[in-house]
């Protein structure tokens, strides 16, 4: 399959003034999304859509923004020029090709769609529009992570051997209609192909159902890169604290993240640098903690969104990126059933 990136002509909206912005899906993240374009330079909120009238009236809050209950009526009667897509994954598909007709350009919550054939569909029909399809994945934009990326790109760990995620907290009553694996794993799957420029090959999964649901609440899974990377995944809506955190252990030494903290601490293997990267021993080193100014991700994920549609770069993250993610997602889902390994669905080149 194809990828399905599609360069971005600069858009004759720069000529005309903020660009026209909505939001369809008005639960936590859909509210924050309403926030933050409400706040943004060059965006104009011209609409918010939701089928729950109180949600509705609870994100205009004070504003003077047209609300409506259904995304149709606000396709037709806002035209927005950007729209935020943040209802349950089981509707992406059908909102956003809606979107779509209607000729605006969207940026849709992760996972791109609960299947990915529906995603390949989403993908397809914005292409043929010559409309920005991105996909929601705010780990990237992180200042933390953006960091990381950025020494581990300059080689500072030297050859990075394995990757481990940790993201566990209370069970979320909103989310009923995708388990664990669906609804966080895509998150640090992402960043860990972000990370390396590498594709998973295969999985290994266990996961368990413990609170009264129908879908999985703890797992943890073993990710295989193309390239000998190992990444691990510790995720569950069972732990009474919250932990978002990332290492990168690396030939020199093991970067460390703290999502939330947006933090980035470097703890330095002293034997592997002082022989130039080769691993006679593994001694402590200096532990250095680098000074990352916090910013908030989904404003800069807004921000980069609306940079794309006027055509000064390519979607923050590309729906081909989202479909891999999914993939992986799909193919842990299928291991803890089977109890093996699972090779990946490819689908397609990276860009």
């Amino acid at each position: 399959m194809a990828s399905f990136f599609l360069p971005v002509r600069r858009s004759t909206l720069a000529l005309m003034g903020d660009l026209r912005a909505a939001v369809i899906g008005l639960g936590n993240m859909g509210a924050n999304h309403a926030r933050v374009l409400a706040d943004l330079p060059g965006v104009d909120l011209v609409g918010l859509a939701d089928a729950d009238p109180a949600r509705l009236e609870k994100a205009i809050g004070r504003r003077t923004i047209p609300g409506f209950t259904d995304a149709e009526t606000l396709l037709r009667e806002a035209r927005p020029d950007m729209v935020s897509v943040v209802v349950p994954s089981g509707l992406h598909e059908d909102v956003a090709l809606r979107v779509i007709e209607g000729g605006a350009h969207l940026l849709v919550e992760k996972p791109i769609a609960s299947t990915l054939a529906g995603a390949a569909r989403m993908a397809r029909a914005a292409e043929a529009a010559g409309l920005i399809l991105s996909v929601g994945h705010i780990e990237r934009f992180n200042p933390a992570v953006q960091e990381l990326k950025q020494r581990l790109e300059a080689g500072q760990g030297g050859q990075v051997l394995q990757i481990r995620a940790r993201r566990v907290g209370p069970f979320p009553h909103r989310i009923r209609d995708v388990g664990v694996i669906h609804d966080l794993a895509p998150h640090d799957i992402d960043i860990m192909r972000s990370l390396l420029g590498d594709e998973v090959e295969r999985v290994y999964a266990e996961a368990r159902r413990h609170v009264n649901t129908d879908n999985d609440d703890l797992f943890v899974g073993l990710l295989h890169f193309r390239g000998g990377v190992q990444g691990m995944l510790d995720i569950n809506w069972l732990t009474p604290t919250k932990e978002r955190s990332l290492t990168v252990l690396c030939m020199k030494g093991m970067f460390a993240v703290d999502y939330a903290a947006q933090s980035l601490t470097f703890y330095e293997n002293f034997a592997a640098s002082a022989r130039e990267g080769a691993i006679a021993s593994v001694t402590e080193g200096p532990m250095t903690r680098y000074p990352v100014a916090n910013r908030e991700p989904l404003r800069a994920e807004l921000e980069a969104f609306r940079d794309a549609v006027l055509g000064a770069g390519p979607p923050p993250v590309s729906a081909y990126d989202g479909m891999a993610a999914l993939a992986v997602a799909e193919a842990l889902v299928r291991s803890a059933e089977q109890g093996s390994p699972v090779s990946v669905q490819q689908v397609g080149g990276r860009r």
